[in-house]
């Protein structure tokens, strides 16, 4: 004969079994590595950012005069040319404010 209140749900039993098994088991802790910090000043980064763009306009222009002439009116060539004829040169003689009271 069964008394009530003996007999445990199976959601009890669930629950139970949850807890004892995140209760025994430690937490796994998940690291998050960080971006390190840019800690060049703004002009520094500005003409590290212009070199970067001559470099790849230089880069560009070779691969424009490697194409072949079969080649020279495909989409590719007429945006090869729009980088070429970009004038960068001008964006190397901006000399941007150091800051607060500095130029």
């Amino acid at each position: 004969m069964l008394r009530t209140g003996t007999l445990q749900r199976s959601s009890d039993l669930c629950t139970n079994a949850y807890r004892v098994r995140h209760l025994t088991q430690p937490v796994p802790l998940i690291i998050r590595p960080r971006r390190p910090t840019d800690r060049r000043s703004r002009p520094h980064r500005w003409h590290d950012a212009v070199g970067t763009l001559l470099t790849l306009q230089a880069e560009y222009a070779d691969w424009l005069a490697a194409l072949p002439n079969t080649l020279r009116a495909s989409p590719t060539a007429e945006a090869l040319n729009a980088i070429v004829d970009l004038d960068l040169a001008s964006l190397a003689d901006i000399a941007p404010p150091r800051s607060y009271g500095r130029d």
